[in-house]
Formats: C-alpha cells, sequence, structure tokens
C-alpha cells in the first residue's frame, strides 16, 4: 500500500505524521518526496549507503541539420524551445531553455531532420540507506534547478510496492506536490485549525478529488484556533482520522529531531490505530 502525507500549506506538521508512521509500522519504505527541503533524516536518522546522481535527459539541437520548421516548439509544453525562423538575412535560430525542460523527449523524437540529440544535465541526487527497519531514501534538488517534478519521478521509481510505503511529500497544491502523490493509494491531508489552515486544506481537497485519490485529515494542533476545520470536513464527508493536541513536550522533542513516539510512546498504538482506520476505509470503499 502506498500513503502519501501531504498539506495544502508548509508548517502543519505534515513530515512529523509520516515520520511516527512509518516508525509505527513494520516493513516499511519511506521516501521523502520533499526534494526541495528534506528533513525527514533529521528524525530518522538514516544510515545512507548509496548516493547516486540524478539526470534528466535536455536537447541540443544540432542547426546545421536543423530547418526551423518549428515542430520542437510545437510539441514542447513546457516552452522550453523557441525557433526563429530565417529572415531576410537567411539565418534562424533555435534557443533552449534547459531550466524549463522536463526531459520528456518529445522533441528529439519527433524532429525531422534528426537535428535534436540529448545530453544528460544532473538535477541533484537520491540517497538510499537504512533507518532501523526502514527502507529509507530521499532526492535533493541542485541549488538553483527550477523544477522537482523530474526529480520526485526519479525517485518514485525506486517504490517497492511489497512493502508499506510512506511518502512524505511537499508542501502546497502544485506541480511537486501532484506528482508525489499521483499513485498513493491513499493521502493523508495534515492540517491545522487556522483560517490559512482551512483555506489551504479546501485547496488540497480539491486536487485530490481531481486525481481520484482517496484521503482523510489530521488536525495537527487540534486545540488552538477554530472548530471551521471540523465543520469543514463535517460538510464535505471528509474522514478525520487523528487529531493532536498542542502539546509542548512534542515541540520540544521536535526541536532536538525526536519523533513523537519517543518522546511519548504512547503515541505509537495511536499511530498504528491511523493506519487500521486508513485500511478499513480502503476495504469499505469510503473517501
Amino acid at each position: 500500500m502506498i500513503i502519501s502525507v501531504a498539506s495544502g500549506k508548509g508548517g502543519t506538521g505534515k513530515t512529523t505524521i509520516a515520520v511516527n508512521l512509518a516508525l509505527s509500522l513494520e516493513n516499511v519504505q519511506f521516501l521523502d518526496c520533499d526534494v526541495e527541503e528534506p528533513n525527514a533524516h533529521l528524525f530518522l536518522k538514516p544510515i545512507i549507503t548509496e548516493k547516486i546522481q540524478a539526470f534528466i535527459p535536455v536537447p541540443e539541437v544540432d542547426e546545421n541539420k536543423c530547418n526551423y520548421c518549428g515542430k520542437c516548439r510545437e510539441v514542447c509544453a513546457y516552452n522550453a524551445i523557441a525557433v526563429i525562423k530565417p529572415g531576410e538575412s537567411g539565418k534562424g535560430s533555435v534557443l533552449v531553455f534547459t531550466q524549463l525542460c522536463h526531459g520528456c523527449g518529445a522533441c528529439s523524437t519527433l524532429c525531422y531532420n534528426e537535428a535534436i540529440k540529448e545530453f544528460n544535465k544532473e538535477i541533484g541526487c537520491i540517497q538510499t540507506g537504512n533507518a532501523g527497519d526502514i527502507c529509507f531514501l530521499d532526492g535533493c534538488l541542485n541549488v538553483g534547478e527550477a523544477m522537482s517534478p523530474p526529480l520526485i519521478r526519479r525517485l518514485k521509481l525506486n517504490i517497492n510496492k511489497r512493502k508499506t510505503v510512506i511518502i512524505d511529500a511537499p508542501p502546497g497544491t502544485s506541480c511537486p506536490v501532484i506528482t508525489a502523490v499521483k499513485g498513493s493509494d491513499f493521502c493523508i491531508l495534515v492540517t491545522e485549525p487556522t483560517p490559512f489552515g482551512l483555506n489551504d486544506l479546501v485547496l488540497a481537497v480539491e486536487v485530490l478529488r481531481k486525481l481520484s485519490i482517496s484521503f482523510g485529515v489530521v488536525i495537527n494542533r487540534a486545540d488552538i484556533g477554530d472548530k471551521r476545520v471540523d465543520n469543514y470536513c463535517r460538510k464535505e464527508n471528509i474522514p478525520v482520522l487523528m487529531q493532536i493536541p498542542f502539546d509542548e513536550k512534542i515541540a520540544v522533542a521536535y526541536s532536538y529531531g525526536i519523533p513523537i513516539i519517543e518522546a511519548q510512546p504512547h503515541y505509537k498504538d495511536t499511530f498504528k490505530n491511523l493506519y487500521a482506520e486508513i485500511i478499513k476505509l480502503q476495504s469499505g470503499g469510503v473517501e
């Protein structure tokens, strides 16, 4: 089973939920897909056994073969190629913006004159290791890279479906989040009972419904703020899987990189119950 943990906004406790859920279960693979700012390793403290560079293929144009037909520009969904057709001087040009390229290969495949070849551009690295019995993987995007989805896709190629896979997704509701949660069997949305928390929860719910991914909500710091998140979930028939109170002991442990279940062991059963509730919802087909 693949369970992703996401949030409409940063700072809700998404990584906290993902880490403690992973530590409470057996036969787990953990993927930190927040490749722009991975931090699960601070809590899981894995022993890294392998680090490999990640690349995407980006186009390189041989203008001696190019007739400036513009087909490459037409098929590029990300506007990574600009074609300047020959003018009175008879000279044209092709501009490739590698920062925008997703490495899909459409331009080289559809070039009639075989004027486009691809070269590998390094975008980051993927680390694998073990945190106790947990198989750990994370990605780290190179500084200055504009797009994280290609690295997230590379990281997810390592998913082992024979294990319970926990994916720590990036915050927000944009392309990186969609790339991370896509293909999940279930998504836990972590929120907080504040106006900002509710606003971004609504956005995240819309994304998951569009992707047809089953989901439920965990409310962190549940005893602050107001009841609008609870009321919204009740109105939309969204299961609230777990509520964690605002607790100074949890906050202090977090600041030292100590998971909740180590600081307060009784929470281990709470996270096991969270997993059991997800299994129950999946078997019953309830969203």
